[in-house]
């Protein structure tokens, strides 16, 4: 492809969509008490997951750098264009520091094309844009139709997240100790979705797992009534059998043309925490 895309650690892609989609992956930054890690370079998932529980805590979250933006877009052929899929601006400084990285490639090399994307979104969700923004390219998009279409789509995405547990936005100190044991006793699961601004809001409190899960398959049809052409993808928080089995109820209710499932990078774990899962797909056009 003559168009290069590009995210960063915020994205949750499968594996298998990396190497099709040849994506470049621009690494977000974790500090543990005991040093600072690369998402996916220095720190993998296992590792992640260890450390948490371990050290009981979890890690403070810095976005790339300008320079490691910089770095990157240099390294991609002056004759093929970019696309940068960032997590929302709203959850993290990646997006400006892309957007000044640009703005430094640019000024040395102005005939570059370079777009930075703002999704609004995280996780799977980036992933869905990408592959949606990919076929399109297949499909013979120019690079300026390409970046329309993305911010276009940005505006249609349904991000839609449950929580197990309220350990990790307790141990980072999201949610008061109190707050998080009164959750526990209760048995009080937190359905949240990604907010038209790009933010993250609690949508809903329900008490009982079999009643938020069955509420979290059940806001889809408020978003989508015609799947059968849509793509939807799953994150989840190191709990595979459990969203495999969430996805199959899915999956039995509403027709999707192709579902992806894939664990949650440690960013996204970070705030999500043990069991977490976290799916997108496209609204129905108005």
């Amino acid at each position: 492809m003559q168009i290069q895309l590009m995210t960063d650690g915020g994205a949750d892609v499968p594996q298998h969509l990396i190497e099709k989609l040849e994506l470049e992956i621009v690494p977000l930054y974790l500090h543990f008490s005991d040093g600072e890690y690369k998402t996916g370079v220095t720190l993998n998932l296992n590792d992640f997951h260890k450390k948490v529980k371990d050290l009981n805590e979890v890690p403070q979250s810095a976005a790339p750098s300008p320079n490691d933006f910089y770095e990157a877009f240099k390294k991609v052929p002056k004759d093929r264009s970019i696309m940068m899929f960032s997590i929302s601006k709203e959850l993290s400084s990646t997006y400006q520091n892309a957007v000044a990285a640009k703005e430094m490639i640019l000024e040395e090399e102005p005939e570059r094309k370079i777009a930075v994307i703002n999704t609004k979104t995280a996780s799977g969700a980036i992933a869905l844009l990408l592959y949606d923004v990919y076929l399109k390219i297949k499909s013979g998009y120019t690079f300026e139709e390409a970046v329309n279409h993305a911010e276009e789509r940005v505006e249609s995405t349904a991000t839609l997240f449950v929580l197990q547990t309220l350990d990790n936005l307790v141990r980072g100190g999201r949610v008061s100790k109190v707050t998080g044991k009164i959750a526990k006793t209760l048995n009080i699961k937190l359905l949240m979705r990604a907010s038209d601004e790009g933010t993250i809001e609690v949508t809903e409190k329900i008490r009982g797992e079999k009643k938020a899960l069955r509420r979290f398959i059940d806001q889809i049809g408020e978003y989508a009534k015609n799947t059968e052409s849509k793509h939807l993808y799953m994150t989840h928080c190191n709990d595979e059998s459990r969203a495999k089995k969430l996805l199959n109820e899915i999956k039995s209710k509403y027709p999707f043309k192709e579902t992806f499932l894939t664990e949650m990078g440690p960013l996204i774990a970070t705030h999500g925490g043990e069991g977490a899962i976290v799916i997108a797909f496209f609204k129905d056009r108005k």
